[in-house]
């Protein structure tokens, strides 16, 4: 994403089409050192001419219930109005792109193993405030909608992240652990996985050319 601040992408990109969104925000302030807003204001949006208004951070004023809530009512608006794309086979938002990272323990977004919030079906965003990780308080885009996007890219860096990048590439059979990113799973759309060499130390031989 970097790249896209330097010449030329950052004089040939159309920015008035981007609209952002997070796939996960931790619930503290936009200045705090958690914060996914701050983390994608520092390296990207403050470097490219992206318009103000199509940047949707969370409202980060209130309880996490309260701003998964709002968050989500802002989605839908945006679907009903047609800014967002809904999807072809359920009532989803349709996002061009979902960017994902991976945690050591198979995570993605906010989805936690055994959380209860990997069964959410109805929610577009939801929250936790026992996330195994600090900050505790958290909203995240539930499955539905994740795998409802055109493209997923996962990006994996470091070996400590190598098991989970096996358990969900490799063909570790029925009986291995279902990870979330194991659940990641466009129905329509594209996964990419972006890895370098450590992270994807671990994987077979076959899947390397992949």
């Amino acid at each position: 994403m970097g790249k896209l601040c330097e010449a030329p992408y950052n004089k040939t990109v159309d920015w008035s089409k981007w609209y952002i969104f997070w796939a996960d925000e931790r619930v503290v302030a936009k200045n705090h050192a958690d914060s996914n807003y701050k983390l994608a204001k520092d390296g990207l949006l403050s470097k490219v001419p992206i318009i103000p208004s199509h940047v949707h951070s969370i409202n980060d004023s209130v309880s996490a219930e309260e701003a998964a809530d709002d968050y989500e009512f802002v989605i839908r608006q945006l679907v009903k109005t047609r800014v967002v794309s809904v999807s072809e086979i359920s009532d989803c938002p349709k996002f061009d792109l979902i960017l994902l990272g991976l945690g050591s323990d198979g995570h993605v977004a906010s989805l936690f193993p055994n959380h209860s919030a990997l069964n959410e079906r109805e929610e577009w965003v939801t929250f936790i405030t026992d996330s195994p990780k600090p900050p505790p308080e958290r909203i995240t885009f539930t499955l539905p909608v994740i795998n409802s996007a055109s493209n997923v890219a996962v990006v994996v860096t470091g070996e400590s992240k190598a098991e989970s990048v096996h358990l969900a590439i490799d063909d570790v059979g029925p009986d291995g652990p279902l990870i979330p990113v194991r659940m990641v799973q466009p129905a329509m759309g594209k996964l990419v996985w972006f890895l370098d060499k450590l992270a994807a130390s671990k994987l077979e031989d076959s899947n390397l050319n992949k």
